[in-house]
């Protein structure tokens, strides 16, 4: 089984900042991590490497600086990377993004399995996994919490949903983005550690994979971020004490006014 999970850095959400100028993410000075629903997707690639064989290729779009966590998912499991990195890839956004990564994977060419986690921390758009399968024309099954089997080339998973899950059978070639609940994420190993250094990590650029320059980065993409703000932080708090029924009537009050 040939599986190409696509693999985000993101900056830590804990050091989160906006640029007011650019209305984007400030990058500079924040650490840099594999998104951690990734790294879940990551994880059951290898799961399934070991089950039924195959090769597990880790994808990124990013800047060079990316080529670090590639090296990271070679530690875990993967048995290739590859970086597509371009100037022109820049300022994309879902659209352009899923264009990009699937002009890469048409490069590739050859999988039975694309795994990604189910959004990015930092876009929280949750439109890639989709977007990228309608680019390919395969079958797709978001929220994949588990996968039970593989059966003459239909894989049977569980998709979560509010009140319990749906069990699917699905056709191969096919792309899931999976959630946390799939598994735990395994620690690399030492000998894993050792690989990763070595291994020489794929990279393409716009004119390896044959793209057309108008549907790339800024220019390629259908949005804008118009305006990007954090909310303003309010002091004025209560604290409601009593029997519920006590707090129920001064929240009403409260309230009324504003009505």
């Amino acid at each position: 089984m040939k599986i190409i999970v696509c693999v985000k850095q993101v900056p830590d959400a804990k050091d989160v900042r906006l640029d007011p100028k650019t209305n984007t993410l400030s990058r500079e000075g924040v650490q840099a991590i594999m998104n951690p629903y990734d790294r879940h997707a990551l994880e059951e690639a290898v799961r399934l490497k070991e089950q039924h064989g195959g090769t597990v290729t880790v994808l990124s779009m990013g800047p060079p600086q990316a080529e670090a966590m590639l090296r990271e998912a070679v530690s875990c499991g993967a048995d290739e990377a590859v970086l597509v990195s371009d100037r022109a890839f820049a300022g994309a956004d879902t659209w352009a993004t899923t264009y990009t990564l699937a002009m890469a994977i048409k490069k590739i060419d050859d999988f039975d399995l694309i795994l990604c986690g189910k959004q990015a921390i930092d876009g929280d758009t949750a439109q890639v996994g989709p977007g990228l399968a309608e680019r390919l024309d395969i079958p797709f099954v978001a929220y994949v919490r588990k996968i039970n089997n593989c059966i003459a080339n239909i894989m049977q998973v569980e998709r979560l949903m509010d009140d319990g899950y749906d069990l699917l059978e699905v056709p191969l070639p096919a792309l899931f983005t999976v959630v946390k609940e799939i598994n735990e994420p395994r620690i690399p190993s030492l000998k894993g550690k050792m690989r990763a250094k070595k291994i020489d990590i794929t990279k393409l650029t716009a004119v390896d994979i044959e793209a057309d320059l108008e549907q790339l980065g800024l220019k390629g993409s259908t949005t804008q971020v118009v305006k990007v703000f954090s909310p303003e932080l309010k002091g004025a708090r209560a604290i409601l004490a009593g029997t519920a029924d006590e707090q129920v009537t001064q929240l009403y009050d409260k309230l009324l006014p504003l009505l």
